[in-house]
């Protein structure tokens, strides 16, 4: 059985007129989940997380100071590209409350979980919003798997396009975790490159260049990412679901389509099924064409329900 969490406050968050990271990308997902094939899907509303539960990796002065910055009307902005609206604060802890709610039921033993959320959040780092993302909403995840389940070995797998700055940076300080990346490279953050392991050697990045395409895709999974994950033997896997690698993306240029996007999905939930009891919990990134991103989160969800 594969869970759908998500919440209407995640609609909430509107960081202005012709931002790409916007209300519409989550609509898209929805239509797209909202189709015979997903009759089955067990579909939940997200909770809150609570601001102990995302201060596990951001710190609670940061948590309570960004809340207390949202705005009572329009916009103010964070940086050149993050912004916040007054639904902004109840969507970032719907987001992150989703995966946490997730991870208690795939811990459960309830197969796995999608978690169709914004804003996303693998940019977040420790002491500061950026990349569109607010509360690292996967390493939050991560931390309560660890926190209350008591899992010794996390892994998460972020195939977004941009490479994510702020999992890695909360990764590097937790020889528990492990973080796979693969992502355009040179690129928006400007990390990433394949020699950044952190002192636990628990980071792997499989840098990829504009246009190189499926073949060059799956064959940096192949050689750097999935045999270190098989490694590290995860007993938990999380994915950093981003879309943005889609050749209709216009964000980017690695010109993946749906069809890479279920080839990692599946390889991804065999070694899951090898490592952790099939326990994996998915949450949306990136993806900025609405009609790519649609077609990519059906398909993603498609493979983890037949792993489910």
């Amino acid at each position: 059985m594969t869970i759908l969490l998500t919440h209407p406050d995640c609609l909430t968050h509107n960081p202005g007129q012709g931002h790409p990271e916007r209300p519409e990308r989550l609509k898209a997902v929805l239509a797209a989940l909202d189709h015979p094939d997903f009759v089955s899907l067990d579909r939940r509303e997200a909770p809150f997380a609570t601001e102990a539960q995302v201060a596990r990796v951001h710190g609670a002065d940061y948590v309570r100071d960004l809340l207390a910055a949202v705005p009572a009307q329009g916009q103010i902005r964070l940086d050149a590209d993050t912004a916040m609206s007054p639904g902004s604060g109840n969507a970032a802890l719907r987001a992150a409350g989703a995966v946490v709610a997730a991870v208690d039921a795939v811990m459960a033993g309830e197969a796995n979980a999608f978690c169709a959320v914004r804003p996303p959040g693998h940019h977040a780092e420790p002491g500061h919003a950026m990349g569109f993302c607010l509360f690292n909403s996967v390493a939050v995840g991560a931390a309560h798997a660890q926190e209350i389940h008591g899992l010794e070995r996390v892994a998460i797998i972020d195939f977004d396009v941009h490479h994510g700055n702020g999992t890695q940076t909360m990764t590097a300080s937790r020889p528990g975790w492990f973080y796979g990346s693969s992502h355009q490279y040179p690129f928006y953050p400007g990390t990433g490159a394949g020699r950044e392991h952190g002192p636990y050697r628990n980071i792997v990045n499989a840098p990829l260049s504009s246009g190189d395409g499926s073949a060059k895709f799956r064959d940096a999974f192949d050689r750097v990412i999935l045999p270190a994950l098989e490694a590290f033997d995860p007993e938990l896997l999380l994915i950093s679901a981003g879309f943005d690698a889609h050749r209709s993306d216009p964000l980017a240029g690695i010109e993946l389509d749906e069809d890479d996007f279920v080839w990692a999905t599946e390889a991804l939930a065999a070694i899951a099924r090898r490592h952790a009891g099939g326990r994996i919990v998915s949450t949306l990134e990136g993806g900025y064409n609405l009609t790519a991103l649609g077609a990519s989160a059906a398909a993603h969800v498609r493979s983890l329900m037949r792993a489910g």
